[in-house]
């Protein structure tokens, strides 16, 4: 039985508003742009797409704790509860920050399924402040676990890892990588540096400016035994025993965002003027910003629903993070889309900041599947 308000208490609404606080003081509309989106022809059209990020805002972050908030407590960190991750990470989508904070957490997510000494020193890094990213997804775009075109083969009291990892969100501002690997019992899971010999970052060029992404390929990568956070065959069941986790901060991420182009929206609605009248007097334009507000409030239940069986019902998570981020999958192209209609000749403009958060959302709606996929997942579930 789920608990009253999904368990959200007074320790997570203290997160919540302190979070939001932070990032409207730390990162203003204008700073945001000024990161990601001052110059469109360095933003797409150079050779390396280049690294939107302020680390010293990183460091404050750090300093706030947000990194090793599901960290569990025997690893050194908050050990708060799932409603709490999902609180910062919709908090980190209302503001589109640039960091690796989301990567880090839904590597952590990861890191705790796992009961090895080598997770808890990894956990232990991310606590000290190491930024830390899932390199799990195949060149096809399938992250499910058995899928991994990485190979490992131990031989000298080592293993040594070859093949490529695609799709790895903010492999640039990564520490550490958690690698899946193929292994002739099935597939394990190994912590590797980002500067490790034989690691070279790739980047591609995306559209959402508020992050990057790379394929990460190993030649040859040496990883010592005590960096293996499974054993052979044990990393498909920690990853399947984490996506609930990693599906709700995404789908977090995707409402915080979709509140910020609803609020946005709204205020637009209220100053523009056509027809010696509010836009948002005709209903053309008020019908669809109410739609957008109920889709989002829905999607925001079922993240929070979904967050509350991790903590509570750990049975009935995966369906409950499933229909989550399908709900969040299609608010995200809905209210992306409304937000630059109702933007009106503007919208789809370089200068109107709609287009950082439509970028986001589109590149989150697809991040772990899109709605359709979530639902074919919840056909086979039930």
């Amino acid at each position: 039985m789920q608990p009253k308000d999904f368990g959200f208490g007074e320790d997570e609404k203290l997160l919540r508003d302190s979070a939001r606080k932070f990032l409207l003081d730390e990162l203003p509309i204008d700073k945001l742009r000024t990161l990601v989106a001052a110059d469109h022809v360095e933003a797409y059209e150079s050779e390396t797409q280049p690294i939107s990020y302020d680390e010293s805002m990183w460091q404050k972050i750090v300093e706030l704790g947000w990194p090793m908030l599901a960290v569990p407590e025997d690893a050194g960190g908050a050990g708060m509860k799932m409603v709490a991750v999902a609180a910062l990470a919709e908090e980190a989508g209302r503001a589109a920050l640039p960091s690796p904070l989301i990567p880090t957490l839904v590597s952590t997510c990861v890191l705790r399924e796992a009961s090895s000494d080598a997770a808890k020193t990894a956990l232990g890094r991310i606590v000290a402040g190491e930024s830390a990213s899932l390199a799990t997804t195949n060149a096809s775009g399938s992250w499910e676990p058995e899928d991994t075109d990485v190979a490992a083969e131990e031989s000298g009291g080592q293993v040594t890892l070859d093949g490529v990892a695609s799709f790895v969100q903010d492999a640039r501002k990564a520490k550490f990588f958690v690698v899946s690997a193929r292994t002739a019992e099935g597939v394990a899971l190994y912590c590797v540096d980002a500067d490790s010999p034989g690691v070279t970052i790739l980047p591609d060029q995306i559209v959402d400016l508020t992050r990057d992404q790379a394929r990460v390929t190993f030649d040859g990568v040496a990883v010592a035994l005590d960096a293996e956070v499974t054993g052979p065959g044990q990393g498909a069941d920690v990853l399947k025993r984490a996506i609930p986790a990693m599906l709700v901060i995404v789908a977090a991420d995707i409402c915080g965002a979709a509140e910020w182009q609803l609020q946005t929206t709204t205020e637009y609605a209220k100053v523009r003027t056509q027809f010696d009248h509010q836009l948002g007097f005709f209903q053309a334009v008020k019908h669809p910003i109410v739609n957008m507000m109920i889709d989002i409030d829905r999607a925001r239940s079922l993240v929070y629903a979904a967050a509350c069986d991790i903590d509570c019902d750990a049975d009935n998570a995966e369906v409950t993070a499933r229909m989550a981020k399908s709900a969040a999958s299609d608010v995200a192209g809905f209210a992306s889309n409304r937000s630059v209609q109702l933007h009106g000749g503007i919208g789809f403009t370089w200068e109107c900041d709609v287009h950082i958060y439509f970028k986001r959302q589109k590149h989150n709606q697809a991040l772990y599947g899109d709605g359709i996929y979530q639902r074919e997942k919840i056909g086979e579930l039930l």
